[in-house]
């Protein structure tokens, strides 16, 4: 789709299935399962969305998915599903190779979201975009080079050490424009560092969420927060942050898990609102 001036395109790296406590965190699963029925292993469906976006002749990724490095193993833990292919296939169908990615954006670096990052090539990790400049927020580099015991399986560094060495690494503090169009903007609470990327051109906008909120029912419910979140307090105050400038922007949600509104627009009823499909 154009927004704008730019290009965006929605690329998928699969699907897979995580426990459904696991994304709601406290909520009671009687509630959520109204919205979101769970399988026989308590597990929900989760979206590997990533985003193209083409903005002054630069070639964005916004998220890399899982990548090909899992083992068959966490294959089958996650119920990975690629019938299409992953994120290097749908970039392909869309007429562009690996090499023509310019700058690759993570929101953070859990696996779901930079696994991507890197490939194996003779048991050695290497950048699967080599000519890309990845930009990672410097505190949740931090946090990744030096875990603790909650986030310690959250951070496998074969997914970002790889990226240091090839020299294709951007550290970026805060908020932090990429090109006239496309900037990142942190939104503290699931990590430390988690940052979304705003696109804004020729009046209009867009927002790639990233997990500050994983499916629109969390952005409509404020409180529902997932039992990753290291700041489930901060997440709450990010959503409301940007809830509130994405209702007066009429932005574009672009939301990186939900398997049913990948894409939406915020409506309001009273004083409520709602997340409709776009």
């Amino acid at each position: 789709m154009r927004l704008g001036n730019v290009e965006l395109h929605l690329v998928s790296d699969g699907r897979v299935h995580m426990d459904g406590g696991m994304i709601f965190g406290i909520v009671p699963k009687v509630l959520w399962e109204k919205m979101l029925p769970a399988d026989e292993l308590n597990r929900v469906p989760m979206a590997l969305n990533c985003l193209l976006v083409v903005s002054e002749e630069k070639r964005i990724l916004v998220e890399t998915g899982y990548g090909d490095k899992l083992s068959a193993k966490q294959i089958e833990q996650l119920a990975l599903q690629r019938p299409e292919g992953g994120l290097l296939d749908g970039l392909q169908r869309l007429g562009y190779t690996a090499e023509d990615i310019d700058i690759v954006i993570n929101t953070h670096l859990h696996p779901d979201h930079c696994g991507g990052n890197t490939r194996l090539r003779d048991g050695a990790g290497v950048p699967t975009f080599p000519r890309a400049q990845y930009w990672i927020q410097r505190q949740e580099w931090v946090e990744a080079s030096f875990p603790n015991e909650r986030t310690q399986a959250s951070y496998p560094p074969e997914n970002w050490k790889p990226l240091e060495e090839a020299g294709q690494l951007s550290l970026i503090f805060g908020d932090a424009r990429v090109t006239g169009e496309v900037r990142c903007v942190a939104t503290r609470g699931h990590t430390r560092a988690h940052q979304s990327v705003i696109i804004e051109s020729a009046g209009e906008t867009a927002i790639f969420l990233g997990d500050m909120t994983c499916k629109a029912i969390q952005l409509e419910r404020l409180n529902w927060t997932t039992a990753f979140d290291t700041e489930p307090l901060e997440t709450v105050e990010s959503k409301r942050a940007m809830r509130d400038w994405a209702w007066e922007k009429r932005a574009l949600l672009i939301f990186g898990h939900d398997t049913q509104i990948p894409l939406g627009y915020l409506s309001k009823d009273g004083t409520r609102f709602r997340v409709d499909a776009a």
